[in-house]
């Protein structure tokens, strides 16, 4: 990751520049865009600018193209050669030059790539689509009744509290309650994933309620849940429905080794690798077999928007290994990012086909509402940046560092940012120095273990250099952000 070079084009990576926040605006959707005002990116962003790759297909006979005009042959001059050795020459440098591609091949996307066309925001926010819900003047939230065109009086009306208990906001209350077990089956659970944009239920089971309020449910009719409950004071042995809809956090092995090390297979099953025209730019984190979480700075141009440009490559572990790829159908980038103070750096990408989980495919968990991840927690990014400050070349290889949460205010102090880390954003690594997601990827995941799963505690979005003291990561928190993930998801739903 280098630092700042003034001649660098674009603005370059981690020259940090201190903007006012403006006011938040209400969770909107920008598909394919970024919201209205917002200026070409100017905050230091996770993808630095480096060389070109070096990308050679195999070369056959048939695809040399004739020569127009016969060469001039000199017959003892030490420059011309006979044919034989001509012919020698030519595939030796051929051989060398497809050896090189390979070995090389792993870099970044050129200067070119990412400043002509993925960097290239030639009257960006005028030609990109943007996506807002319309309701009418008698929308009720949460009442199983859609009035927006898009649904979203009908979203983040389920959530899940850290203990997996279910919990349903309605219009006859206002608040979110427990739902009370009786009644309770299969069907209620595989209904309420599909909800929410996740097919089906994995588990579900039954918890102690708190609280004298609960939701009973009821024989209404809807696909809705908010609309098959109503409130009661009683609940059969106060059992509340508890209910996962992914398997998620799981990994094949548990053994690992600290300090910027090679990954082992099956060990972070979520880590993405997102590809923009053949190239590694970005990384990503899959959270469902339909959806995949990544930064909204790895989308600055209308061509880094277009679906067409990338392909999304799960269970990999060497980017000279490459597995199938799978294709975008959506890109959806919250209306809340900044692009200037990186606030709210998230986006969503739906996939044109389900992912297949087994042992080197497996998604990450989404947190909790109520779910904390304290200061001090050991945490894991993961990628395949650049290894050091100043390199030239993206790791091969999947990349793992731990690195602790560090606290906000500490994070905000004057010799540290200042200010810039706002409530979205969590700060992790060494005050010290030497332990960076640098180690990782723009759009990566930072995972934090509880109760024997893995969580999606942030997704890597800025910082100051590499491993430089007081100049930790920064990432989005993905729990500051997850009613919109949920909401999208379900307006998504596949």
């Amino acid at each position: 990751m280098a630092k700042h070079d003034p001649n660098d084009l674009p603005p370059p990576y981690y020259s940090l520049d201190l903007h006012t926040q403006p006011p938040l605006k209400p969770y909107e959707e920008v598909v394919y865009g970024v919201g209205p005002g917002l200026t070409p990116p100017s905050h230091p962003r996770y993808i630095p600018q480096y060389p070109p790759p070096v990308v050679v297909s195999p070369v056959t006979q048939s695809s040399i193209p004739p020569s127009s005009k016969r060469r001039r042959c000199c017959h003892s001059n030490a420059q011309c050669y006979g044919g034989s050795g001509g012919t020698l020459l030519v595939l030796g440098l051929l051989a060398l030059a497809i050896w090189l591609g390979v070995r090389y091949g792993t870099r970044l996307a050129t200067t070119a790539i990412l400043h002509d066309d993925y960097n290239d925001n030639d009257d960006y926010d005028d030609k990109i689509p943007q996506r807002y819900d319309t309701c009418s003047n008698s929308t009720v939230k949460c009442d199983g009744i859609i009035d927006c065109k898009l649904g979203s009086d009908e979203t983040n009306c389920v959530r899940f509290d850290k203990s997996n208990g279910l919990q349903v906001k309605t219009s006859q209350d206002g608040r979110f309650l427990p739902v009370c077990h009786k009644d309770w089956n299969n069907n209620y659970a595989d209904e309420t994933c599909a909800q929410l944009g996740l097919r089906k239920s994995y588990v579900t089971g039954k918890i102690k309620s708190q609280g004298a309020n609960v939701l009973s449910l009821t024989s209404r009719k809807s696909l809705l849940l908010q609309s098959r409950v109503k409130v009661s004071s009683s609940c059969p042995n106060q059992e509340a429905v508890s209910l996962q809809c992914v398997d998620c956090g799981r990994q094949k092995t548990t053994s690992r080794i600290i300090g910027g090390s090679a990954a082992k297979e099956g060990q972070w099953p979520w880590q993405v690798s997102l590809h923009f025209r053949g190239s590694h730019v970005c990384g990503a984190v899959l959270i469902s077999r339909d959806f995949v979480l990544t930064a909204a700075h790895c989308f600055p141009s209308s061509n880094s928007l277009s679906t067409g440009n990338w392909k999304v490559y799960v269970g990999l572990m060497s980017l000279t290994r490459p597995t199938q790829p799978y294709m975008v159908k959506r890109i959806i980038l919250n209306n809340n990012y900044n692009n200037k103070t990186s606030d709210q750096d998230v986006a969503l990408l739906k996939l044109e086909t389900q992912v297949t989980f087994n042992d080197n495919v497996h998604p990450a968990c989404l947190p909790a509402f109520d779910q904390e991840f304290k200061p001090g927690t050991a945490c894991w990014t993961t990628g395949f940046g650049t290894t050091e400050s100043g390199s030239g070349v993206v790791s091969k290889e999947l990349m793992e560092v731990t690195v602790d949460l560090i606290d906000t205010g500490v994070c905000n102090g004057p010799v540290v940012y200042g200010g810039a880390v706002t409530k979205h954003m969590l700060c992790a690594g060494d005050l010290d120095g030497g332990k960076d997601s640098c180690q990782g990827d723009s759009g990566g995941p930072l995972v934090c273990q509880g109760d024997s799963r893995w969580y999606l505690a942030g997704i890597t979005s800025w910082g100051v250099g590499c491993g430089e003291k007081n100049r930790p990561g920064v990432y989005t928190k993905v729990k500051s952000v997850l009613p919109w993930i949920y909401s999208k998801m379900q307006q998504e739903k596949p």
